[in-house]
């Protein structure tokens, strides 16, 4: 191969990176396991499979697209922020109109998959997660309110819903327990974020709750917040949705994060290095428990609340 050869392979392979950039694999990635927890806890050991790649799938386009419009929409702020400010919808090497024409197809192709494969309730609580993620939380609430957090909490809990009810069609206790057990747990994740990121969030004005209100709020924020997920968390096995196992796993991660999160009150630590073990082991926390409740699952049979089954 020639040099001109070699160099448009170089320039399609780097398009193509910035194109799966735009999407954020780490957002998509997370949301695949607790879609796949949420679909492996309602199928009960009946899994069919091809409703559970083409859920996994479909939703992961629907995110795909989310996060594509959602860098569109930050770019100025992105820009002042040292972690997103080489953004390739900030550095101009994607244009904005490219990104908005990929992540509307994407989320086409989402929507259209979760619409043939799955059920009515699935496809509602996929469509009204992405409403207020690119709809509210983007477009107004991340930039205006100090509650943009909650808001935002509950688009993040969305996918292992959306995987329960893919099985089950219905929505019953069990899906209220994982909407607020997610939505709960992202605000300690995002409040440790926003502590290690601090001078990004301020330097966008961002009115996040360390910025807007001070750390020592957000601290006892996230003290409170962990406390009360893990005892939304333990109404799983309470309720008869998981066994002992999920028990264990739900106590002891949620025990050690709590101690974590207390640490950051002892005198002279570093909050920086604090925060960031926060948010690590917020992700150990709810991966081992999406990964629990897909196996520790019981044969309770749930009382639906709401039904719009196809």
């Amino acid at each position: 191969m020639n040099n001109q050869g070699l160099s448009m392979s170089a320039k399609l392979k780097s398009r193509l990176q910035a194109y799966v950039q735009v999407t954020k694999p780490g957002i998509i990635m997370g949301n695949l396991i607790s879609v796949a927890g949420g679909f492996l806890l309602a199928a009960k050991g009946n899994v069919d499979l091809t409703l559970m790649f083409t859920t996994m799938i479909g939703l992961s386009l629907v995110v795909a697209s989310g996060c594509s419009i959602n860098n569109c929409i930050d770019r100025d702020i992105d820009a002042k922020m040292q972690r997103t400010r080489n953004r390739v919808t900030v550095t101009g090497k994607l244009s904005v109109r490219a990104v908005m024409i990929y992540g509307i197809s994407l989320g086409v192709i989402g929507f259209g998959m979760l619409a043939i494969f799955t059920n009515s309730l699935a496809v509602l609580f996929a469509a009204i997660g992405y409403l207020v993620y690119v709809g509210v939380y983007s477009l107004y609430m991340k930039r205006h309110s100090v509650y943009g957090t909650l808001v935002g909490s509950f688009s993040g809990a969305v996918p292992p819903v959306v995987g329960y009810c893919a099985v089950r069609g219905e929505m019953d206790a069990g899906a209220v327990i994982l909407l607020l057990m997610f939505s709960l747990w992202q605000m300690p994740h995002s409040y440790a974020i926003a502590i290690f990121r601090f001078d990004d969030y301020a330097a966008a004005n961002i009115p996040v709750l360390p910025v807007a209100e001070g750390i020592t709020k957000a601290k006892l924020h996230i003290v409170l917040y962990i406390a009360v997920f893990a005892l939304v968390a333990a109404l799983l096995p309470l309720a008869g949705y998981t066994g002992i196992a999920f028990m264990a796993v739900t106590f002891a991660t949620s025990l050690w994060w709590l101690a974590m999160a207390l640490r950051g009150y002892r005198h002279g630590i570093n909050l920086q290095s604090w925060a960031r073990q926060v948010f690590g082991f917020s992700i150990v926390t709810i991966t081992a428990l999406s990964v629990t409740m897909a196996l520790d699952f019981q044969s309770v049979v749930p009382t639906p609340l709401l039904s719009l089954v196809n």
